[in-house]
């Protein structure tokens, strides 16, 4: 059986693009047969349903690959998972160690990837002196276990803007409102704790790739939505979080539009 595409990617009008690069589930035949882990193992990992949740920004990418065949977030000499320090400590491959080959066709697809990407960019960059990226992901909670106390509050926001890789100072007239936005919509009846570089910093491969493409031009958010949305242990939603989530990032992309200016 052939494997479905690895990612849709659709340019749309504006500038403010969102992706979903840890939304897919699907393993390409030869690295499902390879593969040790569970459907629930490596969904736990993933990040389900942020693909839906970009949809309703007309220009987005939602990659339908898991990470655990290549994670677009982190460069290639990491993207390929090898040893369990790199999974969470998970033991993901049947024989220890991937073949080369193997290897090596799941690193042509992060190249390619990043190929497309940077085309769908250039696009954007031609039409509009500054455009926006949210790159949107999701993080466990309840690493301890289903029946356990979740991360305190306090290291475990909502939502996690992370900045790092960005001239912070030079998108303050953004990524500052922004946040007070964010913090003051209603996501079903109640407003999220939206903070910044508090569980991640936004560290990731393609938030680096859009700052070092386009200094200045080109802002890229990681944008990481805490699992409250669905049992992460189970991979069960919550319908109405999702639909809220998805209600979240269309007004991030119209505020993010409205502040360009």
């Amino acid at each position: 059986m052939e494997a479905a595409d690895p990612w849709t990617i659709r340019p749309g009008p504006g500038r403010v693009v969102a992706t979903a690069i840890h939304d897919g589930h699907d393993l390409r035949p030869e690295v499902a047969e390879a593969v040790a882990l569970g459907n629930l193992e490596r969904l736990r990992e993933e990040d389900p349903f942020t693909g839906q949740a970009v949809l309703d920004v007309p220009a987005h990418t939602i990659v339908h690959r898991s990470r655990f065949e290549f994670d677009l977030n982190r460069p290639a000499d990491g993207a390929i998972y090898r040893t369990p320090e790199q999974s969470w400590g998970l033991e993901l491959w049947k024989q220890g160690q991937p073949d080369d080959a193997l290897v090596q066709r799941s690193l042509d697809l992060h190249a390619d990837y990043y190929r497309q990407l940077g085309q769908m960019l250039d696009g954007v960059a031609e039409q509009h002196p500054r455009f926006v990226l949210l790159d949107i992901h999701s993080y466990n909670h309840r690493r301890d276990g289903p029946e356990d106390d979740p991360q305190p509050q306090e290291n475990a926001p909502d939502i996690n803007i992370g900045t790092f890789s960005m001239p912070r100072e030079h998108w303050a007239f953004l990524i500052d409102p922004l946040m007070e936005a964010l913090r003051e919509f209603d996501f079903n009846g109640r407003k999220l704790d939206v903070r910044e570089n508090v569980a991640f910093q936004g560290k990731g491969n393609q938030t680096r790739f859009v700052h070092e493409r386009y200094p200045e031009r080109g802002c890229a958010i990681a944008v990481e939505f805490k699992k409250f949305f669905m049992d992460e242990w189970t991979g069960e939603p919550d319908p109405a979080e999702l639909v809220a989530m998805r209600r979240f990032v269309a007004f991030m992309a119209e505020t993010s539009d409205r502040l360009l200016g």
